[in-house]
């Protein structure tokens, strides 16, 4: 069962790492650098790409290495799977907390009459935030994974 799981494992947390990180190193900084009457229509092209891309991959890791802890081969593989799916449940909860809500905050907004008070309401610098917040959580599971695949090869 390990050597289905452990690929699962990997594919999801390596492209949710991947998914992240783009959004980390290229969508946040296009976001802070556009006029805020640009913001909406392109963070809403940007969020319609990655659903529902990003949740399947990141709950097909999650639950690959939840069911890795009871299935890896020794002690070590699954002390790293469940710190790979406690990494990974972090980070779906910082999703769900905190990007997604500013996510359905900003849906809601009309582009053309942006709130008065705009630079107290800019969500933009929050977002970034939590996302390099989750994009860390991801990048650890991917890493837990990737020592897991080591230990269980070795």
């Amino acid at each position: 069962m390990a050597w289905i799981l452990l690929p699962l494992a990997m594919v999801g947390s390596g492209l949710v790492t991947g998914g992240m990180m783009i959004a980390f190193l290229g969508g946040a900084p296009l976001l802070l650098r556009i006029p805020r009457e640009q913001y909406v229509p392109v963070h809403m092209f940007l969020v319609s790409r990655f659903d529902p891309f990003m949740p399947i991959c990141l709950l097909t890791a999650l639950v690959s290495d939840a069911l890795l802890v009871p299935a890896a081969p020794h002690a070590t593989a699954r002390v790293l799977a469940g710190a790979a799916a406690l990494l990974l449940v972090a980070a779906i909860t910082v999703s769900l907390t905190k990007n997604v809500p500013i996510n359905r905050w900003v849906a809601r907004l009309d582009p053309d009459d942006l709130p008065e008070d705009w630079e107290s309401v800019d969500p933009r610098r929050r977002w970034r935030d939590w996302n390099a917040v989750r994009t860390a959580l991801a990048a650890t599971a991917l890493v837990c994974n990737a020592l897991l695949l080591g230990s269980v090869l070795a």
